[in-house]
């Protein structure tokens, strides 16, 4: 057996601040083989992207390295000290950092960030290292290379500043490439093609890596090995295939269940795991997973269990039987869904013929040089009581109809209609009055509460702009609603960057019921989050639309959880509404074949899936400032015919009425093979 590239041996790493330390690793231990790919997944805080940083040498300020040692390539690196660090950093190790625009600096062009690396480590002329990183920015799909290098990081769209880091991290031809959530903020096909590229590249440089997420359907597909990580330990570690057919720690099992995939037809809610992770500024004493295991005995709590086991090793005293049921049965790719919220009502919103146009300027004080048609003729009618799913890639005009239906933008033609009144026709005095019936819960929760203002004060903050009550009746309110997200009273003296992320959506979810809304419009509000915290969030949003009366205008590109929540679903693509329908028909009878290249590029949280059906979606969507003549989708269309070029599809009901598509050729039965 050759030598393991990379040995990670009883790794401890401790952070400390001014008035605690943080045990953030304690005896991680690993060994990776050349061209082997490992999959590092748990949750937030459970010590994956520490470990990450532990071997790069970029541990946070106050981060040590107290205990064990990383051997790469023959080489002890903690031994070696900083001068070894800068040596393999971006040389032999290569990195791909979560968000590419804050791992990319703005003030140089993409060419001069690509060629850095070479320059630095390698005896070339900038004129070589040039060409050689305009050679890397084709390799990794960079449509025009070229005219790319020229370009600055604000330029780019999210997929292509993700392609021009992974360009930096292999354009020294690494043999190691550690990959922190590349794909976590990006939409299913880019997240596809981004994980197709580096399986590509992986596989022509004979690279090793580390690929580090919590999306298991990323997992499934991508890596050889598995190391389940929780609260700074590794809790299982296995072949792919083994751990995601037969997991055998409790937090494995939780995981898995956890899942919007695994949601049961006819149940109240997603399984979640209880509690929150254990406070590792304190000692901690026995298993540390025991406090939220239903399985928990005393040993649990007072002698700490050893990874034991060779191909199949993990550390619990009652593991998952050999002999349980499959956790993988009935996954698929659009996952299950719960009974409808509801089966019919009175119309709540109403969008008709909905336009947004952008200038399109060369500059702050350049002239217009065209518009780019952000949403391009929007028609759907959104129930009361219901949640309706909005899904598509990125730049499809999703946010920015939520933000018009929220009065954050104008449209520039067409209508919506709320409660019966046209929104456009109110006075600048009803829309204020009239606003609190619609809230947004946004994206980043982080970013839409400010720093400087206590929980007490944001969450009060509408009711103040409304004049609703007195302090009095205002504090009573903002207690109430912090008792029906699940948080403490005590909250409202803290600020929001002393909470973890899916508290932080909590009160964003807080912040949009303050006012007592008809309609929440939600923007993204799971899509940073855990499987474990996401399934929190997605059950206490349907706990409180059945308690509350609410209705969702729910905004994704989630398609599992887009799946598990929505009664009625909206496919956009490139401004246009393409498919519209009950969730149930859409999900297993799409009729527009861009709907059916979304769910064929779905990860899958199932390794043996691997493959399996249909033709995920490929190429570059086009500009919104030149869109294709004819059906928007042709020119990545596997059907498209010359009539698609000259004439836009009118929408019709070719499934029976409330199932709408706007395509010359719907799928007939799903299956693109039955349209050709």
């Amino acid at each position: 057996m050759s030598e393991p590239l990379l040995s990670v041996d009883d790794l401890h790493v401790e952070i400390a601040s001014r008035d605690r330390t943080v045990h953030a690793l304690d005896g991680v231990n690993f060994d990776l083989a050349p061209g082997e790919a490992l999959g590092v997944v748990g949750e937030s805080g459970s010590g994956k992207t520490m470990t990450a940083l532990s071997l790069l040498g970029l541990l946070p300020s106050g981060g040590s390295v107290t205990r064990g040692s990383v051997r790469f390539d023959g080489d002890d690196l903690i031994a070696g000290g900083d001068r070894k660090l800068r040596d393999v950093r971006g040389n032999t190790m290569g990195v791909v950092f979560q968000d590419p625009l804050t791992s990319l600096n703005p003030t140089m062009t993409i060419g001069a960030q690509v060629a850095e690396p070479l320059l630095l480590h390698h005896d070339i002329g900038k004129k070589e290292a040039w060409a050689r990183a305009q050679d890397m920015l084709g390799l990794v799909g960079m449509p025009q290379p070229a005219e790319r290098m020229k370009n600055y990081p604000h330029q780019l769209s999210g997929g292509m500043r993700q392609r021009v880091a992974i360009a930096m991290a292999l354009v020294c031809e690494p043999k190691l490439l550690i990959a922190d959530e590349p794909t976590t903020a990006l939409d299913v096909t880019t997240q596809h093609q981004i994980l197709e590229l580096i399986d590509d590249l992986r596989s022509r440089l004979g690279m090793a890596m580390i690929l580090v997420t919590h999306d298991l359907g990323v997992i499934a597909n991508r890596v050889d090995r598995v190391a389940v990580m929780y609260a700074g330990k590794i809790a299982e570690t296995a072949g792919v295939r083994s751990l995601f057919r037969a997991p055998r720690h409790r937090y494995t099992e939780a995981l898995f269940a956890a899942l919007p995939e695994k949601a049961v037809i006819g149940a109240t809610e997603l399984r979640t795991i209880p509690g929150l992770p254990p406070n590792l500024a304190v000692e901690q004493h026995g298993c540390r997973f025991a406090a939220r295991c239903a399985y928990a005995t005393d040993v649990c709590r007072t002698e700490e269990p050893a990874l034991t086991g060779d191909d199949h090793a993990f550390a619990c005293f009652h593991p998952v039987p050999l002999d349980a049921a499959d956790p993988l049965d009935d996954v698929a790719p659009g996952g299950q869904r719960h009974t409808p919220a509801v089966t019919s009502g009175a119309p709540l919103l109403e969008i008709t013929d909905l336009r947004k146009d952008f200038p399109l300027r060369g500059g702050p004080f350049a002239r217009g040089r065209g518009t780019v048609s952000a949403v391009g003729g929007v028609t759907l009618t959104v129930r009361k009581g219901e949640t309706f799913g909005v899904v598509g890639e990125s730049g499809c005009g999703k946010t920015t109809i939520g933000r018009m239906v929220a009065g954050l933008e104008d449209p520039t033609s067409g209508s919506i209609t709320f409660e019966g009144r046209d929104l456009a026709t109110m006075t600048r005095a009803e829309r204020r009055r009239h606003r609190k019936s619609i809230q947004l819960m946004f994206q980043d929760s982080t970013a839409a509460m400010d720093p400087r203002m206590r929980v007490g004060t944001i969450l009060r903050e509408p009711l103040v702009i409304q004049g609703a009550g007195d302090r009095a009746e205002q504090d009573k309110i903002v207690a109430e609603l912090l008792d029906a997200v699940g948080l403490p009273r005590g909250a409202v003296d803290r600020y929001p960057h002393e909470f973890s992320g899916g508290q932080r959506q909590r009160l964003g979810l807080a912040r949009a019921l303050t006012l007592s809304p008809e309609l929440i419009v939600a923007d993204e509000p799971v899509s940073a989050l855990d499987v474990s915290v996401q399934a929190q969030i997605l059950n206490l949003m349907r706990e409180l639309q059945r308690d509350r009366e609410l209705t969702y205008l729910f905004i994704s590109h989630d398609l599992a959880v887009i799946r598990y929540l929505a009664d009625t679903v909206g496919v956009m693509y490139l401004g246009k509404l393409v498919e519209c329908g009950p969730a149930d028909q859409v999900y297993a009878r799409p009729l527009h074949p861009y709907t059916r290249g979304l769910l064929d590029t779905v990860n899958v949280p199932d390794p043996e899936a691997a493959g399996d059906g249909g033709t995920p979606l490929g190429g570059e969507t086009p500009s919104a400032a030149n869109p294709p003549s004819g059906c928007r989708f042709r020119t990545r269309c596997p059907i498209a015919q010359d009539i698609c070029a000259k004439v836009e599809p009118a929408v019709t009901t070719p499934a029976g009425e409330g199932h709408q598509v706007a395509c010359h050729f719907p799928l007939a039965g799903g299956a693109l093979q039955d349209a050709a």
